[in-house]
């Protein structure tokens, strides 16, 4: 099984009435910027560990796993709603950073959420870098009836008890699960993540560590009028980092393409783009030595 080179620690924090789950490497000083590493869609903050593992200096790294992912207290709801994820991590780092300015790392979901908060709160982050944050296709206003129907009609199959997740007999269905869904990663990273992204239940069963009402879909039309308000809004540099496999084409089948997302990243003002050979959208996973490199060189500039 893999062998972290550097030792997280957990704590848990009051955060909007939840208790929140954070892993911690390395410690707090005067001279360090404080590094915030925010995981994507069904994932959990240990999943940083490979990147942490391979900086070549010691930082001050503060992950937590988002409200009803990992360790994370799950709120009394059936549903989630996007603006919440910018709350929990505004209180974050008030918690952590008071009014001092951070280094902010998100992934796919949570690259989406740094990018969105980077904008609300400018003064706030020092440097972003995305991996793979793209946001959402386009919306139209006629699709509001529709949405607003789909979603109603989630949320009765999720009260039906039709939204499980899978689980899994032993901690290496876990693994197997991992490594059929990414076949980059190795069996020894599986096998030590999988202890991470699940638990066993009291009836011995292996169950993922995010509440299945994440699946519902939003309410809410994504709307890219404002996303380009607030991507004008970051004062900071950007790092905006793609995978060589093409994520957005596997997903959207043409519905939204990686030449959308880099109109969109044009109405960052300081912006730099990076992308890892050899890697799909875990490219956290994929390769995590050129990812710490790419992020150490980014914020050391």
């Amino acid at each position: 099984m893999y062998q972290p080179r550097r030792t997280s620690r957990s704590e848990f924090v009051p955060i909007r009435r939840l208790r929140y789950h954070v892993r911690l490497w390395g410690e707090p000083a005067p001279d360090k910027v404080p590094l915030v590493l925010v995981h994507g869609w069904m994932d959990v903050a240990a999943s940083w560990q490979f990147v942490v593992d391979a900086f070549s200096r010691e930082h001050y790294v503060i992950a937590p796993d988002w409200r009803a992912y990992g360790l994370t207290e799950s709120p009394e709801a059936d549903n989630y709603w996007f603006p919440d994820y910018l709350a929990d991590l505004d209180f974050l780092l008030d918690h952590y950073a008071g009014g001092r300015p951070v280094h902010l790392v998100g992934h796919s979901m949570g690259g989406n959420i740094a990018m969105l908060y980077t904008g609300a709160r400018p003064g706030r982050i020092a440097r972003l870098v995305n991996l793979e944050g793209f946001g959402m296709p386009a919306t139209r206003p006629s699709q509001a009836p529709g949405r607003y129907a789909k979603w109603m009609d989630e949320l009765k199959a999720f009260h039906r008890g039709e939204t499980e997740l899978k689980s899994y007999d032993s901690v290496d269905g876990v693994a197997q699960r991992l490594m059929k869904t990414n076949r980059r990663l190795s069996q020894d990273k599986a096998d030590w993540l999988a202890r991470h992204w699940a638990r066993q239940d009291g009836d011995g069963r292996w169950r993922i560590l995010g509440d299945p009402a994440h699946k519902i879909t939003n309410a809410q039309l994504f709307r890219v009028d404002e996303v380009l308000e607030l991507y004008r809004r970051i004062a900071c540099p950007v790092l905006s980092v793609e995978a060589s496999d093409d994520s957005l084409g596997q997903w959207w089948q043409g519905r939204f393409t990686l030449a959308e997302f880099h109109e969109r990243l044009r109405a960052v003002a300081q912006l730099r783009q990076a992308s890892v050979p050899d890697a799909g959208h875990m490219l956290h996973h994929d390769q995590p030595q050129l990812l710490a490199d790419l992020i150490e060189d980014f914020i050391a500039s």
